[in-house]
């Protein structure tokens, strides 16, 4: 490597330092003539998949060699030479065809344990976001019946990713849209006013796409114990609205227990009623399409002329019977999200059945002058619920089906989260509720917590026998297996910053278990506690120290426990 000063970056996000060495080799390979002069391409390193080839590895030679006009190799060979001094860095080589591959010093690798206790719970935390606000939205489910398997993976995944973009430093809000209004609705009041007819032996049918499910005859048994008779009209009336409303407002509370008893809390539970209120934000949106000239009416209806902003066809926004679609309230709300309430971003997450409703909701941000690439739909795939190889049916019995609750009461909220998390968004999923609640190494969430846990226990036998890390030297830490650990200690603020790049919350539970076998091998190969090596002690207890941290980080930003034992 070249001499020369070189302004370290934050030592624990390295791979930024790593980029800025190639950033200047690159720069003084040009000026001495070596490389000829052209503007380069952004500078990306990745982490080969073998250990023998570095921490880092560079491809820019073999991006850039047609602009050398030279050989991939040779290209590597100049920058080589012009790589600047950087403590962190052993030393650099080339391998073929033309990769720049870095290794980091042991001594520097082990130095970082002592940042990372220091770091604690800030840990991976970092200034990405810029302060921006983003709204999170998810779930969302109608509050006409409760929250099924599907909901929860879309609840571990917008709850997670709020974490992490909020340790990023991005000002989150999550939210609920409560769908309170419309068609689903009414037809929920009807059903609960048939079953609470029924507790009077009125002989009466629950209304045509109605709701069987049993929920709707609890509902109706409360309100009578409460208030007998009060909501009874005659026979062929219209039910009390307020009788609805009562049961809405029952089913919202059971939504947000399910929902909270897997550690999800929402910052606002927003009323779609809200926006139909006089003068409200659905009233503004119609008035703003029309003197935008997206509205006309054909057939009985009011259309959104989104055709005219690329759309395949136009949208009905108010039927022939003069009700509103979902769709014209989304377009309000999100009115509400970009134009009221100022967010800098808006993420949506859906159930994979709504891809074909995205582009019509970009469209309508669009027209009401909001930036459509200022809305991320990140949609999620199906769960398939399985005990070992059987699959379980997600309906028990006719209008009953496997909700939330009954995944978390029987499997518990942690191993839920980190199920749910395990595969990518864009994947379906098989939820094995038999592994789920193993208590060995087959089950991931507690292979992780375990080695927290573990850790946990070795610290407080050392405490007992009058151990202490005070005054350790971690330039101790050379042995292959706590080299290892730290270096995946060291990969947790890249994992973030992935995560959030990416919307990506399964970069996460894999990492975490990633981290758990590293500890696991360090654990196997290297005895913290020895007598007759007490400086060794001391600087395995401060890895310990770190790796606990870590670990609790990282089980944190999913919404996971660590818990001290098991």
């Amino acid at each position: 490597m070249a001499d020369g000063h070189f302004e370290e970056g934050p030592a624990l996000l390295i791979r930024d330092d790593i980029i800025a060495l190639v950033e200047r080799a690159l720069g003084a390979a040009q000026q001495a003539g070596d490389i000829p002069q052209f503007a380069a391409p952004e500078i990306t390193v990745e982490h080969p998949a073998r250990a023998e080839h570095g921490d880092f590895s560079a491809n820019l030679p073999l991006r850039i060699q047609g602009m050398a006009r030279m050989k991939a190799i040779e290209v590597a060979e100049a920058l080589r030479a012009h790589v600047p001094e950087h403590e962190a860095v052993e030393r650099v080589a080339v391998a073929p065809p033309g990769f720049l591959n870095f290794y980091l010093s042991p001594a520097w690798v082990a130095t970082q344990t002592a940042a990372i206790i220091e770091a604690g719970e800030t840990y991976a935390s970092s200034t990405l976001g810029g302060g921006k606000r983003v709204q999170i939205e998810y779930v969302s489910a109608n509050p006409t019946g409760p929250i099924h398997v599907g909901n929860g993976r879309g609840a571990a995944i917008g709850s997670t990713l709020a974490r992490v973009m909020a340790a990023a430093g991005y000002e989150v809000e999550q939210e609920y849209y409560v769908n309170d209004a419309g068609t689903q609705v009414a037809i929920f009041g009807r059903t609960l006013y048939a079953r609470y007819q029924q507790l009077f032996g009125r002989e009466v049918q629950i209304p045509e796409n109605g709701y069987p499910g049993e929920y709707v005859a609890d509902i109706a048994r409360a309100v009578k114990e409460r208030s007998g008779d009060q909501f009874l009209k005659e026979p062929g009336e219209e039910p009390d609205p307020d009788l609805g409303r009562i049961g809405l407002d029952v089913m919202i509370e059971g939504i947000r227990a399910d929902l909270a008893a897997m550690g999800v809390e929402y910052d606002r539970w927003f009323s779609e009623r809200s926006l139909m209120e006089e003068g409200g934000a659905y009233d503004v949106v119609m008035d703003l399409l029309e003197q935008q000239n997206y509205i006309a009416r054909r057939e009985g209806a009011v259309w959104f002329t989104s055709s005219d902003l690329g759309e395949s066809k136009d949208n009905v926004l108010i039927r022939s019977d003069g009700q509103p679609t979902y769709y014209a309230t989304d377009i309000a709300y999100h009115y509400d999200k970009f134009v009221v309430r100022k967010f800098d971003r808006v993420i949506d997450i859906w159930g994979a059945d709504h891809q074909g409703h995205v582009s019509r909701v970009k469209a309508a941000v669009a027209a009401v002058g909001a930036d459509p690439d200022a809305l991320e739909v990140l949609l999620y795939q199906l769960v398939t619920l399985k005990r070992g190889s059987q699959v379980v049916p997600l309906s028990k019995r006719a209008g009953e089906i496997v909700t939330l609750r009954d995944i978390v009461d029987e499997v518990g909220a942690d191993a839920t989260r980190f199920f749910f998390l395990l595969t990518g968004a864009n994947q379906t999923m098989d939820f094995d509720l038999d592994l789920a609640k193993k208590q060995s190494d087959e089950n991931p969430v507690y292979y992780v917590q375990y080695a927290h846990a573990r850790i946990a226990s070795i610290l407080v036998k050392a405490q007992d026998e009058g151990y202490s890390s005070d005054g350790g030297d971690t330039g101790l830490l050379l042995h292959e297996a706590e080299q290892a650990l730290l270096r995946q200690l060291l990969l947790l603020p890249e994992v973030v910053e992935k995560t959030v790049l990416e919307l990506a919350a399964h970069h996460l539970p894999h990492y975490a278990q990633d981290l758990a076998s590293a500890f696991h091998a360090f654990y196997t190969q290297c005895r913290v506690i020895q007598a007759d090596q007490p400086d060794l002690t001391k600087a395995r207890l401060l890895l310990l120290h770190a790796t606990q941290t870590v670990l609790a980080r990282t089980l944190g930003l999913m919404g996971i426990s660590a818990p001290s034992s098991m």
